[in-house]
């Protein structure tokens, strides 16, 4: 079984579960600037009513590219943090050249930001 996270977009939210190449169940719900609150009670209720634990999980994939800075890093750590938690394998669902980086046993996938930032840019204000 297999995790899918999504949070490219700043105000939704995309989860599922696969088996193989089947998409078992999927949850695609508006989350705007709520993402962080709402990502992991959604995963858990995905899991829990199709009655999926944690140990039957063998890969998460992570949207990696994309989308506006905060919403990428939230699917992006989650996915890496559960993965590492869980002990299974976290994969780019967008391959890039710098896609994973190796801790010991352990991968972690990257985001790939395909703009800068805007966290603390204040906006010019024309007079």
């Amino acid at each position: 079984m297999t995790l899918y996270i999504n949070t490219t977009s700043h105000d939704e939210i995309i989860i599922a579960l696969r088996q193989g190449e089947k998409t078992i169940v999927q949850k695609k719900f508006q989350a705007p600037q709520q993402q962080a609150e709402k990502l992991l009670p959604a995963i858990a209720a995905l899991m829990k009513t199709q009655k999926v634990k944690l140990s039957d999980l063998k890969k998460i994939i992570v949207a990696n590219r994309g989308g506006s800075f905060t919403s990428l890093r939230i699917g992006v750590i989650t996915a890496n943090t559960l993965a590492y938690a869980v002990k299974i394998p976290v994969q780019a669902e967008f391959i890039v050249k710098k896609k994973t980086k190796k801790f010991g046993l352990y991968s972690i996938v990257e985001p790939d930001y395909d703009r800068e930032p805007t966290i603390g840019k204040a906006k010019k204000i024309l007079f």
